[in-house]
């Protein structure tokens, strides 16, 4: 279940509350009139089944409340009642299937959006990455890939290109472009310097490399590997599981990728530089196209699941302070 906070300009209560009310799904409605302050109406309280909240999220939208009023959502960790449990088998669809897209383009949005910690996080990914393929050691690898931040921006492409925003999609983009190029060039004077301090040689790089040469020797795996890390990297922000996105991260390699790339560039190695450039761009390539297309195929299937017409017959209600 899903709580939400609502402020209603007064002239909209009614409307708003029509709504919640026509929504199947819907419970523990509650309307305070004039307890909002900032900005200035009535407080609109419910819970919805997350099933049923996208298509209410929409409809609110639609009233102006984003714009004159407030919209505010919380996940429901333990709701003891009857009524939640009635609603959310009312609702059609499964909990785990549903889509909130409003919360899926306010998530990465944030994720996606160009930061000094965003650039921090990927440069030291980068960095722990090239200490894993000079050494050769796949722990650091797994390590690098935990850290970098980069399926944030990668999310934001496939859903600024489903719900067509070109703005969520020129901001993932240039945090995507900005991030790896900020990390390739730190990584590269890391390397230099390392170098310098005796810790890295090119005997080191070019030795043979049983457990990371697959990073800069990308093959027709590569591609697989990272269709099917975008299809469970978009599954477990839709579904808000959070471990499984810790699981894409350490299966897809871009951080090491670009690792490898920014090491060989400072020794001059231009063989292994390209071959960890196509790995990069075929991984995020192929996290993209899966991403899209999982989307839409979410998209197709919950509209089959639940179509947009579940509404309640009209019911009487006060104007007082209610809960039903």
């Amino acid at each position: 279940m899903l709580h939400l906070r609502l402020i209603a300009p007064p002239d909209r209560t009614e409307a708003v509350v029509t709504a919640i009310e026509k929504t199947v799904g819907t419970t523990h409605l509650v309307v305070l009139h004039g307890a909002a302050r900032v900005p200035h109406g009535d407080l609109v309280l419910c819970d919805v089944a997350r099933e049923a909240a996208d298509e209410l999220l929409e409809e609110l939208r639609a009233l102006g409340l984003a714009e004159d009023g407030s919209i505010a959502v919380e996940d429901i960790d333990l709701s003891l009642s009857k009524r939640a449990d009635a609603a959310e088998e009312e609702a059609p669809g499964e909990p785990a299937d549903a889509v909130l897209w409003e919360h899926l383009s306010e998530s990465t949005h944030e994720e996606s959006t160009l930061s000094v910690t965003y650039v921090a996080f990927m440069i030291i990914a980068t960095m722990i990455a090239a200490c894993g393929v000079v050494l050769d050691n796949a722990v650091l690898i797994v390590g690098a890939m935990a850290v970098g931040p980069e399926f944030g921006p990668l999310a934001g492409v496939c859903t600024a290109l489903v719900q067509r925003a070109p703005r969520l999609a020129a901001r993932s983009l240039l945090a995507l472009l900005i991030g790896f190029a900020a990390a390739i060039a730190v990584t590269t004077l890391f390397s230099l310097a390392m170098d310098a301090l005796g810790q890295f040689d090119k005997g080191m790089l070019e030795d043979p490399r049983p457990n990371t040469s697959f990073i800069w020797q990308p093959d027709p795996f590569s591609f697989i590997v990272a269709l099917l890390a975008g299809v469970a990297g978009i599954l477990s922000l839709t579904s808000a599981k959070s471990g499984a996105l810790v699981g894409v991260a350490i299966s897809v390699t871009t951080v090491p990728a670009a690792a490898n790339a920014a090491v060989a560039l400072s020794y001059g190695d231009l063989g292994q530089m390209w071959g960890s450039a196509e790995q990069l761009l075929l991984n995020l390539g192929g996290i993209v196209v899966a991403g899209v297309l999982t989307l839409l195929a979410q998209k197709a299937l919950w509209r089959i699941q639940r179509p947009p017409t579940h509404r309640r017959p009209n019911t009487t209600r006060t104007h007082k302070n209610t809960t039903t």
